[in-house]
Formats: structure tokens, C-alpha cells, sequence
């Protein structure tokens, strides 16, 4: 039952065992309202995997309880947690609501799913912290669309094994997904299509905001990305006076990229980001902004490198902070700009600037690309990368010149070019996202074969989930 991803800093056997059943109560100070929702979604959890109506209370001297209670301890941090059972109890304690969101994560893994009647749960004293602030995961909504419910399942997947942040891609050649009232062509037009040519979609504010408020929820942090120079086209089309020619091009629905250009000098191209990051900001509550800035090659370098530096200065103007992929390292970075690696050296440019970094190695967390040959969905540019490839390296040293204390942490991208449902999304993330999450949680030093038995055990719970998982050859599952 402590088949446990990530892997817990320390976990202590006791002697004894806790039996959990419909009896069991969930305690809590109930005029927390954020500890109170905690305990809510506890029961609600645990009803659905037994069966059995789980009481929430207030706190009182009962036994055959899980207690959830907020304390000061200086070990735990932010988002640490201790999960302490013993034969009476189960305490789940944090600093903060969010430790508590993760303890109740864990707890969740170690009740088996669809049981009836009760479960005995081993005795035994958890304390844990996150290696990394940053745990994130990529999804690109621009290529393909996906909708809302789709999105908050997403949410809902990754907050379980203590991921943290969500970036949405939500412009692309291929489609605008986002509602910006001051220049509606954008979604209403920009919209309209996707790769291969099915019709597309957007989100409304009111829909982004939705999406926002279930990641908040779940402890998850939306990160919206405008993507820019480059990757614009569905932007030019919208609005042609955006483009150097003030020609539109047509919506496009192909994949190749870096043929799209902002026209850098025209006054109405800044006036156009400075109101698509307002009302993004407004909406935001995370403190950051995408700008994209990759792949930029229609982009002279002189006019990439103005460029660069006036949108980190309109983010910063709508209180917000900057995130860019790697190149944007080649221009001249304002303090507290994020660079964000994913293939070659450009992040080097970003730390000389003082830069801290996003690890997204494309050959080892780009969960787009296939597992083997065989692999029916995915991509293959930047090599197959097997469950074990994508666990079996070490974030802290894997790129050269970078120390971890440059490290923001981990992010997971998923590209969409072949993807087209829910469940084509589930395929090629899981179960690499689960190597994402211990290596962005636990402490270095994990081991390929025992993490590999680990997750074998997950299988029943992912199937539980009805996670349409790619079932590796390289794990015995259970």
C-alpha cells in the first residue's frame, strides 16, 4: 500500500494498523473555509472509492477519525506535509492548505480503489517536502483545441501526484484560443480552425476563468502563454495590420513553423500586445506571463531582440512576470525574466543574465514524442523516449554550466499535432508524467528499478481513473 509516487521524503513503519471504514469520521476546524473545502473533497474521495458516506466535523476527542489541522512547522515549508497513522487515527497535518491538498493525495494512493466495506491502512509516519517550487506540465490547446472538461480533467490528473502549475499554449499558426474582448477577431476568426483542418474553438473569458478557478482548487497554477514573435499566424489572418505586408495570410492548418512574423516597428503591434496581456492579467491570478519567443526565424535578430525587450516590459507594466522559451536569452533579459529550456544551449545566454531556469529537455519531457516506433500517437524529432528514459536522468545536473540553485524546476510539454481527444492526451502523458512528478518532488537520487515497481503497482489506480495509460512493456503491472 506505500507504493507511493513521488516518493516521499521519509516514511516511517509503525507498529498497527488504522481500519478504515463508513464509520470513520474526517475532523477539521470547520470556520476554515479553506480547510473545511479540504475536508469536503476528503470525503467526497473517499465515498467514491468505498462506497460509504464519510461525516465531516468539527473538531473534537473521537477516535477512528483523520484529522486535518493546520500547525507552524518550520520543516514543512509551504507545501510540505506530515501523514502520521496509527491505530486510532489518521492526522494529516501542514502549514499550509495546499500541504494539506498534497498529504490528502497521498492518503488517497494508499486506499486501493472500488472497495466495499473497509480497508486496513499500515501504521506509519510520512514527512515530506518538494525538491522543486516549479512542477509543471504543458498543454497545447492551439494546434488541436480541447474544451474545457477536458482541461480541468488534465487538472485534476496531474494535481494528484503533486504537480503544481499548468501552462496552456493558447496561440498558435494554427488557432487563437482565447477571448480577448478589445480584438474579438482573434478567437472569432483565429479561431476557427486547427491542425488537419477539423473546426477549432476558443475559450470565452468567463470559460478561462472557470478552468482558473478549478486549478486554484486543486492547487494548480494556470500559466497562459500568448506566443510571440513567431508562431502568430492565426493572429495576422485575424488582423492583418499586425503583419509587415498588412496583407492577411490565410488560417493555416499544417504543423511546420517559423514562418510567421509580428511586423516589429508598426506602433499598433505593441498597442495589440499591451491589450491581449491586460486582459490576460486580468484574468491571471499567477503571477506570470508566456511570451513564447521561440522559433522565431522570420524575425531579424536585431528587431527579435527589441522585440523581446518591449514585451517583458508591457507584462511587467500589467504586474505581471515574464516566461519565455530559451531564446529569448539572446536578448537582453529585465530582472526576474524566466527562461524556459527546451532544446540546445540558449539557456546559457538567460543565467549569465541571471535568469532562472525551466527544465524541458525536449529528448527527455516532451511527452509528445512517442514511446517506441510502434507508438501509434506522438512525434519523433526529438527521439523516442520510453517511461524509463524519461525517469532515468538527474534534473540537477543534466544540463552543463547549470547548477540546480539555477533551477526553477520541471515542466512537462505536451504538444498536440496528433492529439485529438481527451484520451489521445492521457495516452502519451501517462504514465511519463508520473516520472515527471518524482523527479520534480523527490529527492535526487532515485532508482529506475524500484521506482519501475512502484509503478506498476499504479496501474489498477490509473485504470480506477480510467486513464487511457500506454501500458509499457518495461513495467509489470499489477
Amino acid at each position: 500500500m506505500l507504493n507511493l509516487i513521488p516518493k516521499p521524503v521519509s516514511i516511517l513503519p509503525t507498529q498497527g494498523e488504522f481500519i478504515l471504514s463508513g464509520s470513520t469520521i474526517i475532523q477539521t476546524d470547520i470556520s476554515n473555509e479553506k480547510v473545511k473545502s479540504l475536508a469536503q473533497y476528503l470525503s467526497m474521495q473517499l465515498q467514491s472509492a468505498m462506497g460509504g458516506q464519510i461525516v465531516v466535523k468539527d473538531l473534537d476527542q473521537t477516535t477512528d477519525k483523520i484529522t486535518l489541522e493546520l500547525d507552524h512547522d518550520a520543516s514543512l515549508g509551504d507545501e510540505g506535509y506530515e501523514l502520521v497513522i496509527t491505530t486510532d487515527e489518521i492526522r494529516l497535518r501542514a502549514n499550509q492548505p495546499v500541504g494539506l491538498f498534497y498529504a490528502i493525495q497521498t492518503l488517497l494512493q494508499m486506499v486501493p480503489p472500488h472497495l466495499s466495506g473497509t480497508v486496513n491502512l499500515p501504521a506509519v509516519s510520512i514527512h515530506d517536502t518538494p525538491r522543486f517550487i516549479w512542477r509543471g506540465a504543458m498543454l497545447d490547446v492551439a494546434r488541436h483545441f480541447f474544451c474545457v472538461e477536458d482541461v480541468k480533467r488534465y487538472i485534476d490528473l496531474i494535481a494528484h501526484y503533486k504537480m503544481n502549475r499548468l501552462h496552456l499554449h493558447l496561440s498558435d499558426d494554427q488557432g487563437w484560443r482565447i477571448e480577448i474582448k478589445s480584438w474579438p477577431k482573434l478567437a472569432e476568426f483565429g479561431g476557427k480552425t486547427q491542425v488537419g483542418g477539423q473546426s477549432g474553438g476558443y475559450y470565452t473569458q468567463d470559460q478561462y476563468k472557470e478552468i482558473v478557478d478549478h486549478a486554484r482548487s486543486r492547487y494548480v497554477m494556470i500559466i497562459p502563454e500568448i506566443d510571440t514573435p513567431g508562431h502568430t499566424n492565426a493572429a495576422l489572418a485575424s488582423y492583418p495590420e499586425l503583419n509587415e505586408s498588412e496583407e492577411a495570410p490565410n488560417l493555416y492548418e499544417g504543423t511546420e513553423v517559423g514562418f510567421s512574423t509580428l511586423s516589429i516597428d508598426h506602433a499598433v503591434t505593441y498597442q495589440f500586445l499591451d491589450d491581449v496581456v491586460r486582459e490576460l492579467a486580468e484574468m491571471t491570478p499567477s503571477p506570470y506571463i508566456h511570451i513564447g519567443g521561440d522559433e522565431a526565424r522570420s524575425t531579424p535578430e536585431e528587431d527579435y531582440k527589441k522585440f523581446i525587450k518591449r514585451i517583458q516590459e508591457i507584462v511587467i507594466s500589467h504586474g505581471k512576470q515574464t516566461i519565455g522559451w530559451g531564446e529569448i536569452g539572446g536578448a537582453e533579459l529585465l530582472p526576474g525574466t524566466i527562461a524556459q529550456q527546451w532544446v540546445g544551449a540558449t539557456y546559457q545566454d538567460a543565467k549569465k543574465q541571471g535568469a532562472k531556469i525551466i527544465l524541458s529537455p525536449a529528448n527527455k519531457t516532451y511527452l509528445d514524442m512517442k514511446y517506441d516506433a510502434s507508438t501509434p500517437l506522438g512525434l519523433d524529432w526529438a527521439g523516442l523516449i520510453s517511461v524509463k528514459d524519461s525517469y532515468d536522468w538527474e534534473p540537477g545536473s543534466y544540463m552543463s554550466e547549470l547548477e540546480e540553485s539555477d533551477i526553477l524546476g520541471i515542466e512537462a510539454p505536451l504538444w498536440s499535432e496528433t492529439l485529438i481527444t481527451i484520451k489521445d492526451i492521457e495516452y502519451l502523458a501517462f504514465p511519463r508524467m508520473l516520472s515527471m512528478a518524482e523527479l520534480a518532488w523527490s529527492p535526487k537520487g532515485g532508482d529506475w528499478e524500484e521506482f519501475r515497481q512502484r509503478l506498476g503497482a499504479h496501474g489498477k489506480q490509473m485504470e480506477a481513473k480510467d486513464i487511457n495509460f500506454y501500458k509499457s512493456p518495461e513495467i509489470d503491472w499489477n
